[in-house]
């Protein structure tokens, strides 16, 4: 499996590409992992996010979001349990995804390149099975999309499909919790067209001689989107404005 840079991220390629809305509260977030759930034939969803990154001895997955609920309300305990440093130390490796099998069997279709990384567990930690996403977006927002069920069966497209939108579902949670500490001033419409043209690789001149602007002026929109994202630097605006939506 190959992988595609962003600012912020790290998304799988080789399937078809994924287009989705970006996410304006976390109720838009919910239906879509249910969809994904679906389409898997899995029981169940979870999204495990890590807190302590870089901190040695303090990382800590927590769980964020699931649909577990009643009788299997215990499952989050079972993988922290279970799972926890084999998570930790597999994101700090590889963006591959995992899967193991409890009492019940994972089949894998036409995907023989993730078999070597099955993990079985004695069915005493675990009953179920189950896949995990890891998604790694820098210092915050790293964490796993995982799903549990029965005996599904997980092809090479669909494992490669489901990772693709399990990026975009941990991009939209680090975005929604971005927007809750980004300074109620939002950016202008020029603001955002320098911003766009910077992100694209263009320099200030360029975007100058595009937008009908001064150079000074341009920078003077650019250095105001910095401020207004609370960014350090240009490029962390741009990476910072594109988790938010305001660029693609």
């Amino acid at each position: 499996m190959a992988y595609a840079r962003t600012p912020s991220s790290e998304i799988p390629i080789g399937t078809n590409h994924v287009r989705l809305q970006r996410a304006a509260s976390r109720a838009d977030v919910f239906p879509r992992l249910i969809a994904m759930q679906k389409q898997l034939r899995a029981r169940n969803f979870a999204v495990f996010r890590i807190s302590g990154a870089g901190l040695p001895g303090k990382r800590r997955l927590f769980c964020e979001m699931e649909n577990w609920g009643g009788e299997n309300a215990h499952f989050a305990d079972l993988i922290l349990g279970g799972y926890a440093d084999a998570l930790l130390d597999h994101i700090e490796l590889s963006t591959l995804p995992l899967a193991w099998s409890g009492t019940e069997q994972v089949s894998f279709v036409e995907a023989f390149e993730f078999t070597p990384l099955l993990r079985r567990l004695p069915s005493e930690v675990t009953p179920f099975s189950g896949v995990a996403f890891p998604v790694r977006l820098g210092a915050m927002g790293n964490g796993y999309v995982i799903f549990t069920g029965g005996s599904f069966s997980l092809s090479s497209d669909l494992m490669i499909e489901h990772h693709v939108r399990s990026c975009h579902i941990m991009t939209d949670l680090l975005a929604l919790d971005e927007r809750r500490t980004v300074p109620a001033e939002t950016l202008s419409e020029r603001e955002v067209a320098c911003l766009q043209l910077a992100g694209d690789g263009r320099i200030s001149e360029e975007i100058a001689e595009n937008l009908g602007l001064s150079v000074h002026t341009v920078n003077a929109y650019l250095g105001s989107a910095t401020m207004k994202l609370d960014a350090v630097n240009r490029i962390q605006a741009i990476a910072k404005a594109i988790r938010l939506g305001y660029i693609h």
